[in-house]
């Protein structure tokens, strides 16, 4: 046999739509060249030569997916959470964010970064990086070599930002567009056009990357209505739009091609049309959000108007890079959300397909272990219930809530075995 074989042994459980788990109690789990084949009680005849890994009674699930977060803020977790999101941006972040020109600290952080998602179970990644083109390039050798999955971004921004963050517009668009051709041909890690905010850009830039967005097919990552007083910003900046997520529209930065927006916690009913219309992925942050006083994304009013949701840690506004962690945050704001338009509180599958297939899809075939998807998994020791005689799916739910990133024993990436710095 000419291909690359993986076979994991153990139970199996994924999610291949949000209402319900599936699962595969002492299966096999056969990949090759990266890709999922099939899913076997037995071992098919054709696979006995090929090398097991068994796992006995350990839970294979597929690897985590952050479709938000911020590299050059790993830093900062925790600090700052007293403020809201401009006072923060202004007396951390953008002082934090000001290091990454010097390539040994960048070097450094990225690093950490990037070993921490590893050792949380995240196997894919979209990243905000800073200004800087040559600390971007950087990250995207660090997260290369370590084998993740992830969409890096080299911010832009030009206007409304303290001066030494301030970049000259064509200059940004410049870099970027170099950015772009050094690294578009990577397997695993590629660029997304990443405008920081509508705020921090001038109309010239918002054009420049939507033509960057349309002549190099590339996906697009920003913040949308976060924050009260930044929708009242971005109102008074762009007159001329009705509504916030119009500036990203009209600058075809929404939607025309594949588009994540992050927080979406102030949305109005024309906005969740727009984001569902234009096929735009709305990326929870529930952490960041409680900690800057955001507000809670109304994330089953998204899902009962058709938007696709997906997970993020939003770090340094967020505090873990534990997408578990995530998980339990979304279904617990979403009980605190009382309001009548806000519906059902979220389920454990759910925010577990949010943190897998469904921000998976922003990769292509990711977070499933239905045939012809990446062989991205997780193998968890999950007995954390000495004595207890649990379900397979209550191991899984107890380890979500109460697990750690000590209880992955074994982490895959594109049928790869990734090893981690302990």
């Amino acid at each position: 046999m000419n291909q690359d074989v993986l076979i994991l042994k153990g139970n199996i459980v994924f999610t291949p739509s949000p209402d319900q788990f599936v699962v595969y109690k002492d299966s096999y789990l056969i990949s090759c060249n990266g890709i999922i084949q099939e899913i076997s009680e037995t071992l098919p005849d054709e696979f006995r030569v090929c090398n097991i890994m068994d796992y006995g009674s350990k839970l294979i699930i597929p690897g985590f997916v952050d479709l938000h977060t911020h590299a050059s803020q790993f830093n900062q977790r925790g600090l700052g959470l007293d403020l809201k999101l401009l006072e923060w941006l202004n007396e951390y972040t953008f002082k934090e964010e000001s290091r990454f020109s010097d390539l040994a600290y960048a070097a450094r952080v990225y690093g950490a970064f990037a070993d921490e998602l590893l050792r949380e179970g995240t196997t894919r990644v979209v990243v905000f990086a800073t200004i800087h083109k040559e600390s971007c390039r950087t990250l995207v050798s660090i997260l290369a070599g370590k084998g993740l999955g992830a969409y890096v971004g080299k911010v832009n921004m030009d206007c409304n930002c303290p001066d030494f963050l301030m970049e000259d517009t064509d200059q940004s668009l410049q870099d970027t567009e170099e950015f772009i051709r050094n690294w578009g041909d990577n397997p695993l890690v590629k660029p997304i056009i990443t405008p920081r905010f509508a705020p921090t850009s001038s109309k010239k830039l918002l054009a420049g990357l939507g033509k960057l967005a349309k002549q190099y097919n590339l996906p697009v990552q920003s913040h949308l209505s976060e924050n009260e007083n930044e929708i009242k910003w971005v109102a008074e900046l762009f007159p001329e739009q009705r509504d916030y997520y119009k500036v990203y529209e009209h600058y075809h930065l929404f939607g025309q091609t594949p588009t994540l927006m992050a927080h979406c916690v102030h949305v109005t009913d024309a906005c969740v049309a727009g984001i569902h219309q234009h096929g735009v992925m709305a990326v929870h942050c529930p952490d960041s959000n409680l900690n800057l006083a955001s507000g809670i994304m109304p994330v089953r009013k998204l899902l009962n108007a058709g938007v696709h949701v997906g997970l993020g840690t939003d770090i340094g506004a967020g505090h873990s890079l534990s997408m578990p962690q995530a998980m339990v945050k979304a279904i617990q704001v979403s009980k605190m959300n009382n309001a009548p338009s806000c519906g059902e509180p979220l389920t454990l599958a759910e925010v577990f397909y949010m943190a897998t297939k469904g921000g998976g899809q922003f990769f292509g075939q990711v977070g499933s272990f239905e045939q012809g998807y990446a062989c991205d998994a997780l193998v968890i020791d999950a007995d954390l219930a000495p004595g207890a005689d649990l379900s397979l799916l209550e191991k899984l739910q107890q380890f979500i809530y109460t697990g750690s990133a000590s209880h992955i024993v074994a982490r895959y990436i594109a049928g790869k075995e990734i090893k981690i710095t302990k």
